[in-house]
């Protein structure tokens, strides 16, 4: 290749060009104007794909439910600390003395109203030691006991069409210490589950009301958000009812 050749295809020196500084602030908040709005629809975009591939994942989470299938159990000496981790506000212990459990859509399609001693006088109580999951990515393992769920189940039936339980809480708060009920969806099956409690009892003491006195659900088989504390009502649904959380864009399955 001649000097001629070599002298066209060489690098050449990038020519300077001076810009009124005005100019190039205005056009510098142009593009990151223009580049944050891409960004927005995009996310608009990707949150709005997220229900569906929520809907799919809880569908494929329900198809792979098998009743038989149980969590692992542990030992005492494995237990960890459980946090205190309402939802909101921690509640005064002053709702306990009145508290009762009121379950609708029975088969009787009478209301029925329990208290405390009610469930721990007609039921057997069961322990179980297993780990408690949340959605905010930790864990922790503890000892349980109360009656099982499916036991309640046998002795007041549910209407027949029945496949959901809506679980109920009045007396959660929110952040602020307002009101705000909280309720989840739990599909029978789950509730039947050998390893599903209304749990009574936390490391061998009656539950304080950190941990959702006088009667909590706890379902192994779930996340934590699903194991509500202070249950008030128990309704039972031909549809899948409610969910705090589904209603916010998270999951309504919730399983583990």
């Amino acid at each position: 290749m001649n000097n001629k050749a070599r002298s066209f295809f060489g690098e050449r020196p990038l020519p300077q060009i001076e810009v009124d500084p005005q100019v190039l602030r205005r056009r510098t908040r142009r593009d990151v104007l223009l580049f944050g709005a891409g960004a927005l629809a995009a996310l608009a975009g990707a949150r709005s794909l997220l229900p569906h591939a929520l809907r799919i994942d809880d569908d494929v989470a329900e198809l792979l439910y098998s009743p038989h299938r149980t969590v692992p159990t542990y030992t005492k000496s494995e237990i960890t600390p459980l946090k205190n981790n309402y939802n909101g506000a921690t509640p005064d212990p002053s709702y306990i003395p009145g508290w009762h459990l009121t379950l609708d859509g029975l088969a009787s399609r009478v209301s029925v109203v329990l208290d405390i001693r009610n469930l721990m006088t007609r039921f057997s109580i069961h322990e179980q030691i297993t780990r408690l999951v949340c959605v905010e990515g930790w864990s922790a393992i503890a000892w349980w006991a109360g009656l099982r769920f499916d036991d309640l189940l046998r002795a007041y039936p549910p209407a027949s069409q029945a496949k959901w339980v809506r679980v109920e809480s009045s007396v959660n708060l929110d952040s602020s210490g307002n009101p705000d009920p909280y309720y989840v969806s739990v599909d029978l099956a789950t509730a039947r589950h050998p390893q599903t409690l209304l749990a009574t009892h936390f490391n061998g003491q009656s539950l304080t009301v950190e941990h959702g006195a006088p009667l909590r659900l706890l379902v192994p088989l779930k996340l934590g958000l699903k194991n509500v504390k202070a249950i008030t009502k128990l309704t039972y649904v031909a549809g899948e009812p409610r969910d705090y959380w589904a209603e916010r864009g998270y999951s309504s399955y919730d399983g583990i």
